[in-house]
């Protein structure tokens, strides 16, 4: 018989392999297991995260997610594909939005994700360590940098003052607010865990409206 799941670590992630005959229930059980198992492995650490074998619906991975965080002290910030390109691309990404704030003492950092209606609100810059779920909120007088995915709502800029941003890993919210200026999904909003894959944004204001663009180094830096 095949294992019910396999581990494999690399320098920046987890790969996590799921046999696809198996009921998801004898899936969880497993998974819960091999972290705890691992727990002194792979200590307390940032990862992306990705699976193969199964296709699984965004529900699933939410599961899969809480159980990784029950059993272990691992924070996977994302979940990435198989494109390499994409991976890089996340890594570097991680890296720039990390050193724009960890550069000075006004910058915080919250390790967590955010749901079941959570509101995170701060008079400073903050980095949050993992998503934030659809009716959630982070508020901010100054920057948001969101390494994991934006699906519910943050307003940066709380001072009033337009030249504020709101980085994402995976940009998808149903509200923004930047300064006085205010960005409202439109359309039917994308369930997490269904997007193909990672695409780092930023979110700040041109031209008095809120604009998304790829995240840069080149575009991070004018800020």
């Amino acid at each position: 018989m095949k294992d019910a799941v396999i581990l494999k670590s690399y320098q920046n992630g987890i790969s996590v392999f799921i046999n696809e005959e198996l009921p998801f229930e004898h899936i969880l059980q497993e998974i819960a297991f091999k972290f705890t198992e691992s727990r002194n492995f792979f200590g307390t650490s940032k990862m992306a995260l990705s699976f193969e074998g199964r296709t699984l619906t965004g529900a699933e991975e939410l599961q899969i997610l809480d159980t990784i965080g029950e059993c272990s002290d691992v924070n996977i910030v994302c979940i990435v594909g198989k494109d390499e390109e994409t991976d890089k691309y996340f890594l570097k990404a991680l890296q720039q939005t990390e050193r724009k704030l960890s550069g000075g003492d006004e910058g915080h950092f919250y390790k967590g994700t955010l749901k079941n209606h959570e509101v995170l609100e701060t008079e400073a810059s903050i980095i949050v360590l993992g998503d934030v779920y659809p009716g959630s909120a982070v508020i901010s007088t100054k920057n948001i940098i969101i390494l994991g995915g934006l699906y519910g709502e943050a307003y940066a800029g709380g001072n009033g003052r337009e030249e504020h941003y709101v980085v994402a890993l995976e940009m998808a919210p149903e509200r923004i607010k930047i300064g006085d200026f205010k960005y409202k999904h439109s359309h039917k909003y994308l369930k997490w865990g269904i997007h193909p894959k990672v695409q780092p944004k930023i979110a700040y204001v041109k031209n008095e409206r809120i604009v998304f663009e790829p995240l840069t180094k080149e575009l991070l830096g004018t800020f």
